[in-house]
């Protein structure tokens, strides 16, 4: 026998009834339970008013703990087409078994963000897959997720493009992947990973490529960092970069087309006291940076100016001077000129530029990347 809802029969069906439906054992009786609401859910109009449809709802809500796990179910994926569900009922169904969650988890529209949440802590990982693949997830349900630790509902989250993530949330999963292998290609292929996120990445992973061709290979440290950090830098597209040039660094750019960034330039600019020009003009000249060059500039002993001279090949007695106006530039310089150009120049004249070069190349390395080979070096 199969029972079908009607206008008419609706007002008749009571909780108790579709109860003794439930609990019985017989293939009838579940065949009818399963009719009536295969009916109650196939969308048509006529079938069921909305006083009527609100009544088996509270019905389904007082019976649907007692009914076999194939028809909640079938029940759970009838509720994914329907907009107005309770969400009492709604509650009940995606704390089931997860065969039984599964479809409203993944799909449903009427569960927020506190729902989702509460289901992600305290419900068991395939329920946290299942709302990990959710379209449109917010911040906060991406974050419960991301708390769990569990590395399958991670990946599962930073494949899912549509989750939005947190910047905050992106850095912790970044820094995760140094030793979770599978959050890296998926993290790499999100839309949202901002570009200083992709270089800090680039970086650390060609510094653990760099220790195992150093490990297995006899290859120069030196030319196994330039590779590593040219493969970076192209990797890490779109990094930032300042879109409006200083006046200085514009003349600089300009002074670099005209092949007017030499060694006398430099020395010209540091005789005017120009320091800004200088400094401006030696990061061009050495691919320093700024923070460095200044270092170099007015540090006591002048043995990184020398060293850095030494590498761009400019004459002793251009460094000499050079040496001196940076004494002279250098702020509450009193102390011994003489006797410190007379160590440096020794030091000038003795270093190779062989040596300097290679000095200089270490000084140039990204920082980060640099940070990044030491840590490995203090986890060995």
């Amino acid at each position: 026998m199969k029972f079908t809802v009607s206008k008419q029969s609706a007002n008749n069906i009571d909780s108790d009834y579709l109860l003794s439906l439930a609990r019985q054992k017989s293939t009838e009786s579940r065949n009818t339970l399963a009719s009536t609401i295969s009916d109650l859910f196939e969308n048509k109009a006529e079938t069921l008013t909305d006083r009527e449809r609100a009544l088996m709802f509270d019905i389904l809500h007082n019976v649907v703990k007692e009914v076999e796990l194939t028809i909640r179910k079938k029940l759970s994926e009838r509720l994914t087409e329907v907009d107005e569900v309770p969400i009492e009922l709604v509650n009940i169904l995606i704390n089931d078994e997860i065969d039984v969650a599964y479809p409203l988890l993944s799909k449903s529209s009427v569960l927020q963000d506190m729902d989702l949440i509460e289901v992600i802590r305290h419900r068991t990982l395939e329920h946290q897959l299942a709302v990990a693949i959710r379209e449109n997830l917010s911040e906060q349900v991406s974050d419960a997720l991301v708390e769990t630790g569990e590395e399958n509902v991670i990946r599962t989250l930073l494949k899912n493009s549509s989750a939005a993530i947190s910047s905050k949330t992106m850095a912790y999963l970044v820094e995760q992947s140094r030793r979770v292998d599978s959050f890296r290609e998926p993290i790499l292929h999100r839309d949202d990973l901002n570009p200083a996120l992709a270089k800090r990445m680039f970086l650390w992973v060609s510094a653990a490529m760099r220790q195992f061709i150093i490990q297995n290979y006899k290859l120069d440290d030196s030319t196994i960092d330039d590779l590593m950090e040219e493969v970076a830098r192209e990797s890490a597209l779109g990094e930032a970069k300042d879109s409006e040039l200083s006046p200085t660094a514009e003349l600089t750019e300009s002074l670099e087309k005209e092949g007017m960034v030499t060694n006398s330039m430099l020395v010209k600019a540091l005789r005017q006291g120009e320091i800004p020009l200088f400094v401006s003009l030696f990061c061009r000249r050495s691919q320093l940076r700024e923070t460095l060059v200044l270092r170099i500039l007015f540090e006591p002993g002048g043995e990184g100016l020398a060293i850095a001279c030494k590498a761009l090949e400019i004459s002793s007695d251009e460094f000499e001077e050079l040496f001196k106006l940076s004494r002279k530039a250098r702020p509450g310089d009193g102390g011994n000129i003489k006797g410190e150009l007379k160590q440096v120049l020794n030091l000038y004249e003795r270093m190779s530029s062989q040596a300097a070069m290679k000095v200089l190349k270490a000084w140039q390395r990204d920082m980060e990347y640099l940070a990044a080979i030491r840590q490995l070096e203090v986890g060995r």
